[in-house]
């Protein structure tokens, strides 16, 4: 089994970004499903290792987890037919109820990210109360000390000028309850996702992210899981 991607993933997702039309990737349409192919093991390699310590992560299907590489272009002013990286999404997703993990791969673009990403307005309601009713947890969680080292703090990507609609602007916790999404992100180098212990790597910084994922998953667990 492969331990890293190899360096072909990175040269053809270059390339695919200087010829970022139908006609080049048709006619590298073999080379696309090779290395997209590679990924799939990649990412399933990395199920299997992280669900060794996370039984959420071992119900996940590798296959089902590669984003497509199509982009959809209905609304945007940029026609570009295909992203220019792979994206392996555990349990993370724009719109998801629950938070996870999600794997960027792009040359000198690539991260590993762990939490909740744009979660629809009644769960990011529910989120925010929790912050707010049982903000020691929260801190604990975010504060954790692996958390710390390996994602630092939360990402302010997706943040309100004002606390939302029904919290007290003085609320202690209006830093975060201004936040959209609560997610950490780790830059990875192309060197990091070739190194033959990255599996290990990636498995121990998603674990780092456990606290912060138990505790945003809280509101909506099922008990009898």
């Amino acid at each position: 089994m492969a331990a890293a991607l190899s360096q072909r993933i990175f040269d053809y997702l270059k390339d695919l970004s200087e010829n970022n039309n139908r006609e080049w990737f048709n006619d590298h349409k073999d080379l696309f499903k090779e290395v997209q192919e590679e990924v799939e093991k990649f990412a399933e390699e990395l199920i299997l290792e992280a669900g060794k310590f996370d039984e959420k992560m071992a119900r996940l299907n590798a296959k089902k987890s590669l984003l497509r590489i199509y982009r959809d272009i209905r609304f945007s002013k940029d026609k570009t037919p295909y992203k220019t990286n792979f994206g392996v999404s555990l349990g993370m997703g724009k719109s998801n109820e629950k938070s996870g993990h999600y794997l960027h791969i792009e040359p000198g673009k690539s991260f590993i990210a762990s939490g909740i990403y744009l979660p629809e307005a009644s769960v990011l309601k529910e989120i925010r109360k929790e912050i707010s009713v049982f903000k020691d947890d929260f801190l604990k969680a975010k504060d954790h000390e692996d958390f710390k080292k390996y994602y630092g703090e939360l990402s302010r990507e997706h943040e309100l000028k004002k606390i939302p609609q029904g919290f007290d602007k003085e609320n202690p916790m209006a830093e975060f309850l201004k936040l959209k999404s609560f997610i950490g992100v780790r830059p990875l180098t192309n060197k990091d996702l070739m190194d033959k212990n990255i599996i290990v790597k990636l498995t121990n910084i998603m674990n780092s992210a456990k606290p912060l994922n138990d505790f945003l998953n809280a509101p909506f667990s099922d008990p009898s899981e």
